[in-house]
């Protein structure tokens, strides 16, 4: 069966029904994803006996594939009666999986930092919680915006797994259409594409907010 670009083109429309999902579930997972790395961060400094659990938990989230973990929510836990709608699970799924990632981000972003700034504060009277949230976490940003902008598009090209799990996303529409008409090349095609081009916005997006924010510095 030969590749009929016609009916490639023809399908676009019915792909990009998914396009909507795709967007929500990146953004939703990356936001959540920075929220609960930044959280196991803050855990991990929190106390030295708190240390070693943390990183256990954390080294435990980046030594699973995502996709087992997404399959345990979706499908395990309902052997317990726990059942999860499919979008809840695609979300919390990829935001506890890259959440390990980025607490690495933070943790490197914070060690980047002088320690005279957090033994100043300290000094001054300023309690843990707010050195870290007032004084460290401002000078932390520079440090970790490129890599944070690197695991955002890294969730959004993990959003195609959750097509498994029946969530309307671009591969989950793509797979509608082949399932419909036996053609598997045009929609995989067309999503893949969809996707190239949607990652190459996301990067141009990325890439001027940093710059609006001062976090590039310019090439000589």
């Amino acid at each position: 069966m030969s590749f009929d670009f016609a009916f490639a083109l023809q399908i676009v429309p019915r792909v990009l029904q998914g396009i909507g999902n795709t967007i929500l579930v990146a953004i939703f997972s990356f936001i959540c994803a920075t929220a609960l790395g930044f959280f196991w961060e803050m855990l991990r400094r929190s106390h030295p006996f708190m240390r070693p659990i943390t990183q256990f938990i954390i080294d435990a989230i980046r030594s699973t594939p995502v996709l087992v973990q997404v399959y345990f929510l979706f499908f395990v836990l309902p052997y317990y009666g726990v059942k999860l709608p499919a979008m809840f699970v695609g979300i919390f799924g990829l935001s506890f999986y890259f959440s390990g990632y980025i607490s690495e981000v933070f943790k490197a972003g914070i060690d980047a930092i002088p320690a005279g700034q957090s033994q100043a504060a300290q000094s001054l009277g300023i309690g843990w919680p707010d050195t870290m949230i007032f004084v460290v976490a401002p000078q932390m940003l520079r440090n970790v915006a490129a890599p944070l902008g690197a695991y955002s598009v890294s969730i959004l090209l993990s959003t195609p797994l959750l097509a498994v799990l029946g969530v309307p996303e671009m591969l989950g529409s793509a797979f509608d259409v082949a399932s419909e008409t036996y053609r598997y090349a045009e929609p995989t095609f067309v999503s893949g594409v969809l996707f190239l081009l949607l990652d190459l916005v996301a990067v141009a997006f990325i890439g001027r907010l940093e710059r609006g924010l001062g976090l590039v510095t310019p090439r000589p």
